[in-house]
């Protein structure tokens, strides 16, 4: 497994969890139980230690521990330890006590801007709400895509941050007015410098991932990635920069009128089609579109482990074994093990892990305890 591998994990009033304190030592695992028991709730857990919110979408005030008689969320933690030795680095994040609808992070116990977490861990989720992202809104399958996209190249993150910053600044001043034309003007300027860095991060990405669909021969059928309403796509640099104010200042009555910005990056989309059916991944099974994505996500796994330059990503599965047949689920486990990927899987039923005895360590989960643990 990676050096950057998740080591220890504590939980303080995290969801279903009063406390808990687990030491993974770098293994993948698997956790088993009825539904209900908590397992996804580990997961979540791990998820809220990258910037933004978890894998669940949940606001900061919900993730605290709350009882049936209890209207609030108690004040909530997470701890963990990434590497061993010299890149050993310690993470944590918690409620804010001066505000329970944001958190507070911090790196190796200093205070810390959430952007930072992705220079220490990359993660990457499949959960079965992402079951319908290919059939969804737009907007979700960009936000799964930008999550690729800064596993790669961290700084993404906050470049993606600062945009949606100004682009908010920008609406509300429109909307709300006074419109100032320096201020929007300066706005813009701000939207075309990170919007352009936000374009050329997805198309590398999009190159890089399609390269390593190409070269890797793995279980899951091949994807053809794209972007669509990608802005000017033979511009680039100072060019595209141009563009995209241009495109932002003309749109000001329009954005006005509409109470929403019709013009940005922020409306891309990612693209997927099943190769050997030359279909959109819309139009294919559950099945399928589980496959796909798992195809992508396996794709960024096999090209951050060849990086010399950053480490693997760990895999956060929820309920992925479930939906795939015998074949393709062994194949998945004989993937990750084989690239080297530090994976947190789930499922009702521990036989569907089967094919990771003596592989990944099985945990039995019930009622926010771990109940049992199989080597």
């Amino acid at each position: 497994m990676s050096n950057h591998a998740l080591q220890s994990l504590s939980l303080t009033e995290f969801r279903s969890y009063e406390r808990l304190d687990f030491a993974l030592d770098g293994r993948s695992i698997y956790l088993f139980g009825q539904n209900g028991a908590g397992k996804t709730n580990l997961l979540e857990a791990v998820s809220v230690l990258n910037p933004g919110k978890g894998l669940r979408g949940a606001g900061f005030s919900d993730l605290g521990r709350r009882l049936p008689d209890e209207m609030r969320g108690r004040a909530w933690g997470v701890a963990a330890t990434f590497g061993e030795g010299e890149t050993e680095v310690r993470l944590a994040t918690g409620s804010d006590p001066r505000d329970p609808n944001k958190r507070t992070v911090r790196i190796d116990g200093e205070p810390a801007p959430a952007a930072r977490l992705i220079e220490h861990v990359r993660l990457i989720w499949l959960t079965p709400a992402q079951d319908r992202l290919f059939i969804e809104a737009r907007s979700e399958r960009l936000r799964f895509f930008d999550r690729l996209t800064y596993a790669a190249e961290p700084t993404h993150a906050a470049v993606v941050s600062a945009y949606e910053k100004a682009l908010r600044e920008r609406l509300k001043l429109l909307t709300d007015g006074p419109p100032d034309d320096a201020w929007l003007t300066l706005l813009e300027q701000k939207l075309g410098e990170t919007g352009t860095a936000m374009i050329l991060a997805r198309r590398r990405a999009v190159e890089a991932l399609q390269a390593e669909i190409e070269t890797h021969a793995g279980p899951f059928p091949k994807a053809d990635l794209g972007l669509a309403g990608d802005l000017a796509d033979d511009l680039a640099g100072s060019g595209l920069n141009t563009h995209i104010i241009n495109g932002f200042r003309q749109s000001r009555a329009r954005d006005a009128a509409a109470s929403r910005s019709l013009f940005g990056p922020h409306r891309m989309d990612f693209t997927v089609i099943h190769r050997d059916k030359n279909r959109p991944a819309a139009e294919g099974s559950t099945g399928e579109q589980k496959a796909l994505l798992l195809n992508v996500i396996l794709a960024q796994g096999a090209r951050l482990a060849k990086a010399e330059s950053s480490s693997p990503p760990i895999l956060l599965l929820d309920e992925v074994a479930a939906h795939l047949d015998p074949g393709r689920r062994h194949a998945l486990f004989d993937e990750t093990h084989a690239l080297g990927l530090q994976t947190l899987f789930t499922g009702t039923d521990q036989g569907l892990f089967d094919g990771l005895k003596s592989r990944a360590l099985g945990v039995r989960v019930d009622g926010g305890q771990f109940v049992e643990f199989v080597e």
